[in-house]
């Protein structure tokens, strides 16, 4: 078993070439020799799957041989029956990305088959996926690679194994479908030399390949980009447990492990599995024998209670709940071996599967998924007297990979969109923890090309469907803003100066004249607060509201930092004249001296844990009267609370008022959620939809950068700043990321009372300690204190 895994699944990882292989000067710049083709006969928006093949004869094995591959919608790449690449990462039609590989490892003398799976789920698409009609490109690096380039001598023939099987749910769902799967139908061994195509189609050619930023005035294409991030990683999970099974007995020996299970003839069984663990991934089943057979596997996070859908203990509430849960279904064949993987991923704790057996016996020989997901390395480290912190830290940094893929999702079972305001909170957790800006990056561009005629952002991207959430474009600038304050690339933020001035003045178009926002168009969600319609905090019947009033401010005031930061002084004081006078203004319409909070409208009827965190972070209030404002909104039960999305700007502000020490105690919902037997943290509060929301992961910034207290001190992180947090700890000591190395932190505090601290920072680094309200200089190398 050890060696068939490593055989599958060690064909690729996260290859340490995908930084030397770059695309050449042609691919970037020219028309591309190599053809999209598609199978004949299809519209190209429709369900399908289909093999394409092509043989290749070479003298000898070459050094290197490097292809790009894409496809409309996606697909799987296999050299001689190894799989070399999946793809593509999703983009835009405008945008559309290539994968760069190096085939070579997989190459002999003689007979060389190139083999795609390429498919389409038409109207089942994910949402986060967009098309334009089925096609397939593959093209060489350079002239002594385009013999593979595609064109009508390839071969393709449609696979009528696979159907679509929707899930239909009571919660928004747009992941993609289920595959009905007909093994009887399928092309056994396709991708391996030896497969006689002899019947196969000629492909039809649509157009040739065009880069990106090459037009050509008679052809509807995809502009073809190289792929800005590294190749997903693909490793076997640990085996499932079997939790529950009917219709079978197993004996004495029976080690709870799925391993060559033989259901007799004319048998219904049901097996509940269980990862132990939240993952997301490939799924794979593979069965002999049992011709005609049926094997349903279905997919959950955690089993609902049918009255109240709620989930109760992840691990232990099991017992008559329903199973709700995307599903595959497949028919076997009576063949031997038979290996059945998903097209596309699945999310999953639990696996329920149920067989039902014909004439002949069937062997499962054995089911297990393959983790996918972006190739992050964790990096940070935090060790404590606190017993929890490792514990929320492996639940985060879980949750945190389960929601980084081709793009950063919301989350990986229902939705897999790149929200701006999930994003940008995922994107500081792998600064701090991975220190890998890369899928940061692609995310910040991603989400600049949504840009509408309007000036304002979608809310997510990639997707189908637009959608506007005004609030979460200025959670884009300030995500730039962050990379700005972390990462010492200005060229790179300089790019997004001009779309940050679009949506700058998009809000500025609906100031009224009183100085404060009206209504502005689109959802104006803010947080998933019970009682608030859609999440939309609440505001006046003119559109005047707290929230996305202290919102614009907050992305004023980034602005003008990044408009002073790199080099355009004019438009920075501009912005911040604009935000000196909007900060008096915010104040006089919602201060509540009454109350002694910011109320959420100008009546001053209703009040939010929200408004008055904003409030503070936007400088609505002085150090002294922040501390006393937060120490109540962090009390009081009587205002609309933060859930665990907004909880991170809840937290970021008693932070700034200066009340880090306290941290520990915002923790709550985390310790329920531990408690209830989640690996990874969910969406909001009991009854959740989703158990794997990345936004709840914030944790792992602030452990960091509040508890250990790692921050940057100027912009590219060219200074740091020391200030720890240790709260009711007596030892914490960590590791942290630094674009020039890292940066280590431990304090231990003596039988005195007295903390003693050591600082190392990386070559070339300085920056500033601060402790107890004292400061003292940090120089390169290790500082003891």
């Amino acid at each position: 078993m050890k060696f068939y895994l490593s055989f599958c699944l060690g064909c690729f990882l996260s290859s340490p070439l995908f930084a030397q292989l770059q695309p050449s000067a042609a691919l970037l710049g020219e028309q591309w020799p190599a053809q999209w083709i598609a199978p004949p006969g299809i519209n190209g928006r429709e369900y399908g799957v289909y093999h394409f093949r092509k043989t290749v004869h070479l003298d000898s094995i070459p050094g290197h041989f490097v292809v790009a591959a894409s496809a409309d919608n996606r697909y799987k790449l296999y050299v001689n029956g190894t799989l070399v690449s999946i793809g593509p990462a999703r983009g835009d039609l405008l945008h559309w990305n290539y994968e760069l590989v190096d085939i070579a490892p997989q190459l002999q003398r003689g007979a060389n088959i190139l083999a795609a799976v390429v498919w389409n789920f038409g109207q089942h698409s994910p949402e986060a996926q967009i098309s334009k009609q089925t096609a397939f490109v593959l093209q060489g690096n350079s002239p002594n690679e385009w013999i593979v380039n595609t064109d009508t001598s390839w071969r393709v023939i449609p696979d009528t194994a696979y159907g679509p099987l929707p899930f239909r749910e009571r919660w928004y769902y747009v992941a993609g479908p289920g595959e009905r799967f007909i093994a009887a139908g399928y092309p056994w061994s396709w991708e391996k030399p030896g497969f006689n195509d002899n019947g196969w189609q000629r492909p039809v050619a649509i157009s040739r390949g065009y880069p990106t930023d090459f037009w050509f005035p008679w052809d509807d294409n995809w502009g073809l980009q190289p792929c800005r991030i590294p190749p997903m990683l693909r490793e076997p999970e640990q085996p499932l447990h079997i939790r529950q099974w009917e219709g079978i007995e197993f004996g004495p020996n029976f080690a709870n492990r799925l391993d060559h299970l033989t259901i007799p003839p004319h048998q219904k069984i049901r097996l509940l599995l269980d990862q132990t663990y939240l993952t997301k991934g490939y799924f794979r089943c593979r069965f002999s024998g049992g011709r005609g057979a049926g094997i349903r596997i279905s997919y959950a996070e955690g089993l609902f209670d049918p009255k109240t859908w709620a989930k109760g203990n992840r691990h232990l509430d099991i017992a008559n709940k329903p199973f709700i849960g995307v599903t595959d279904s497949i028919v076997a064949d009576g063949g031997q071996n038979r290996v059945f993987e998903t097209l596309w991923q699945r999310t999953w704790r639990y696996v329920d599967i149920q067989v039902e057996t014909g004439e002949a016996p069937l062997v499962l020989e054995d089911v297990h998924g393959i983790r996918s997901g972006y190739p992050f390395e964790r990096k940070a480290r935090f060790e404590s007297d606190s017993g929890e912190w490792p514990r929320m830290l492996d639940i985060g940094w879980r949750t945190a990979l389960l929601c980084a893929d081709e793009t950063y999702m919301d989350c990986p079972y229902y939705e897999q969109l790149q929200y701006t305001g999930d994003t940008r909170i995922q994107a500081l957790v792998s600064l701090f923890n991975a220190g890998d800006d890369r899928l940061m990056r692609n995310a910040i561009i991603q989400i600049r090309q949504s840009l509408s005629a309007d000036g304002i952002l979608m809310s997510r991207y990639p997707t189908r469907t637009p959608q506007y959430i005004p609030p979460f474009a200025l959670y884009w600038i300030g995500m730039v803003h962050d990379y700005w304050q972390y990462r010492d690339d200005p060229a790179f933020v300089q790019e997004q100066l001009p779309v940050i001035r679009l949506v700058i003045d998009f809000f500025q178009k609906y100031r009224t004249p009183d100085g404060i926002l009206g209504h502005v168009p689109h959802w104006n969600f803010a947080d998933w607060v019970r009682g608030w319609p859609a999440g939309i905090a609440p505001t006046r019947k003119d559109g005047h509201s707290a929230l996305p009033d202290l919102q614009f401010l907050i992305a004023l005031e980034y602005a003008a930092d990044l408009e002073a930061g790199l080099g355009h002084p004019f438009l920075a004081k501009g912005y911040q004249h604009q935000a000196e006078i909007y900060r008096k203004t915010i104040y006089n319409q919602y201060w509540d001296a009454g109350r002694g909070y910011f109320a959420d409208t100008p009546e001053k009827t209703q009040f939010s844990q929200h408004t008055n965190a904003l409030a503070v972070l936007a400088g609505l209030v002085d150090s002294v009267a922040a501390a006393s404002l937060m120490n109540r909104v962090l009390a009081d039960t009587t205002l609309a609370p933060c859930t665990i999305y907004f909880k991170y700007y809840l937290h970021r502000a008693a932070i700034v008022a200066g009340l880090g020490n306290a941290y520990a105690d915002w923790l709550g919902e985390w310790r329920r959620q531990l408690a209830d037997g989640l690996t990874t943290w969910a969406e909001s509060p009991e009854p959740t939809r989703s158990d794997c929301h990345a936004w709840g992961a914030h944790p792992n910034i602030e452990i960091f950068r509040t508890v250990l207290g790692v921050d940057s001190d100027a912009p590219g992180f060219r200074r740091v700043r020391i200030e720890p947090h240790p709260g009711p700890l007596t030892r914490l000591s960590g590791v942290v990321p630094h674009p020039a190395g890292e940066i280590a932190v431990s304090g231990k505090k003596d039988a005195t009372g007295k903390w003693n601290f050591t600082v190392a920072l990386p070559e070339g680094v300085t920056g500033s300690f601060i402790f107890e309200g004292k400061q003292r200089p940090l120089k390169s190398g290790e500082n003891r204190f």
